[in-house]
Order: C-alpha cells, then sequence, then structure tokens
C-alpha cells in the first residue's frame, strides 16, 4: 500500500515536471507578421490595380519549424469583408495565412475562386520558407470562405493551374460555407436567393472519395441562414455515398451563422492536432 501511494506520488510531480516543460516551450516561442504579401504576380498588379489592391495575403507564423498551416478566408458574400488573424488560432503553434480575394461586383464567377487557388499555391510555394511543413496546409474560412474552402478541395481544376494537387491540402475545414451553388453567383446570372442550383460552381457537384479530409461546420439550424445546415448535411451524407471515410458534421447548438466562428475555431484546433 505505502509502495503504490508512493508511485502515485512520483507519477504526480513526474506529469508536473512535463507540464512545466511545456509551458516553458511555449514561452519561448516567438511569432512574426508580414503584412500584404502580393500573391498573384508583379506583372498581373502592375497591369491591374485591383489585382495589386486584394490579391494581398498577411502570414503569421512561429519560429518553429515544422509546424501546420492554416490559409483562412473571410467571409462577406463574395461582396465584402478583409483578411484577418482570427485571435483564436494565435500563439497555438501554428501559422495563420490570412488571404484577401476580388469582390463582386468589381469581379464575377470564378474569379474569386481563382484568387484563392493562386493564395492556397503560394502557400505551397513558399511555406517551407518560413520553416513550415507543406504537407501540413489546412484550408479553412468563414461563410463565403468556407464556400472558397470547399470549392478549391473538391474542383481540383483551381489549384491544377499552379501546378498544385487538392489532394495535397491536409485538411479542408469549411464554416458555414454553401455546399450549393453560392447565392451570390446566382445573384449574378439574376437567379434568387431562395432558387437552390447545383452546378459546377456548386461543391456539391464536384463529391469524390478521393477528397482530403472534410470538416463541415454550422451552426444551430433553427438560427443558421437559410437552409446551411441541411445543404451541409447532404454534402456530408453524399460524401459517404460516395465512400469519402473522412468527412465529419459538426452542427453547433444555440449558435447563429455569425456567432458560430468562435466555438468552431476551438474544432479548428482539435482536428488539426492529428497532424502533429
Amino acid at each position: 500500500m505505502i509502495k503504490n501511494k508512493l508511485n502515485l506520488v512520483s507519477l504526480f510531480f513526474f506529469l508536473v515536471l512535463i507540464q512545466l516543460q511545456i509551458n516553458a516551450q511555449k514561452a519561448t516561442i516567438n511569432y512574426k507578421l508580414e503584412k500584404d504579401i502580393l500573391y498573384q504576380t508583379s506583372s498581373q498588379a502592375l497591369d491591374n490595380k485591383y489585382i495589386n489592391e486584394r490579391c494581398r495575403l498577411d502570414i503569421y507564423y512561429p519560429n518553429e519549424k515544422d509546424f501546420t498551416t492554416v490559409v483562412w478566408f473571410h467571409g462577406g458574400g463574395l461582396k465584402a469583408g478583409n483578411k484577418h488573424i482570427p485571435e483564436k488560432l494565435k500563439e497555438k503553434g501554428i501559422a495563420v495565412i490570412a488571404v484577401n480575394y476580388r469582390l463582386y461586383p468589381k469581379v464575377k464567377c470564378p474569379v474569386y475562386i481563382e484568387d484563392a487557388a493562386a493564395a492556397v499555391a503560394w502557400a505551397f510555394d513558399n511555406i517551407e520558407k518560413y520553416g513550415g511543413n507543406k504537407n501540413k496546409i489546412v484550408v479553412s474560412g468563414h461563410s463565403a470562405g468556407g464556400y472558397l474552402t470547399s470549392m478549391l478541395g473538391l474542383d481540383k481544376s483551381y489549384l491544377e493551374e499552379y501546378g498544385v494537387n487538392a489532394n495535397d491540402i491536409a485538411i479542408l475545414i469549411p464554416f458555414s460555407g454553401h455546399t450549393i451553388t453560392h447565392f451570390t453567383v446566382r445573384e449574378e446570372r439574376g437567379i434568387a436567393g431562395t432558387q437552390a442550383i447545383i452546378d459546377k460552381f456548386a461543391p456539391l457537384y464536384h463529391v469524390r472519395d478521393n477528397a482530403p479530409p472534410l470538416v463541415l461546420i454550422t451552426g444551430d439550424r433553427e438560427l443558421e441562414m437559410l437552409g446551411r445546415y441541411e445543404e451541409n448535411a447532404y454534402m456530408y451524407r453524399m460524401m459517404k455515398v460516395v465512400g469519402h471515410k473522412k468527412t465529419k458534421l459538426y452542427e453547433l447548438d444555440a449558435f447563429n451563422h455569425g456567432g458560430m466562428a468562435s466555438p468552431a475555431l476551438e474544432i479548428l484546433l482539435k482536428e488539426i492536432k492529428v497532424l502533429d
């Protein structure tokens, strides 16, 4: 009995020591932020002021090696919004690449998807220069950013233009993104927002069994934007039907479309731990 107590005491102090070492390591991690990096070519930016203005990204990264990177696309209905580093992703031992992209009505579909692809390609081409691992690139975003995330990961053609295989994305984590054709794409065609369409600009159109792991997150179905939970649930089901074995679906009870982003970031951090 005495021996068992001593073993428990020794284990307790051992765990405390390990935690202290982990805390000390965290304290020594410094982070850098580089802003407004052009991810399209300089010649394109010279020829087009809007490219020069909007095709920019920020990278926030630790002074570590082999870290995971989250490419983050802001929301705003493909009409508004600006890049930002989510506070919950700071000081977590990961890099975050926050991306601006061109917006409707100054551009129309598929320009904003093409911009998003160029930004992800930039991450694959450059992250190792910062110490990151290009095999640990996660793509995520909220609302319109979630739509862009799913389009890039499921329709391989956009990244193929840059010599990147979409299957090399480590995980796709769209927050409350359309899986049908986006309402702004429909608006461009004069189609009402209540008229659902699934065509080549719908992630649902591109379901496939060999896509990267897919983590779908929405707010409460009763509080979300019209049909947003249900279309994500249908995406989840169809990915299962085609044989994709790594699709998950989270519904965040009591959170609306905007409010779900904060708890969804905590799910993102949990899901990407597998990469370490």
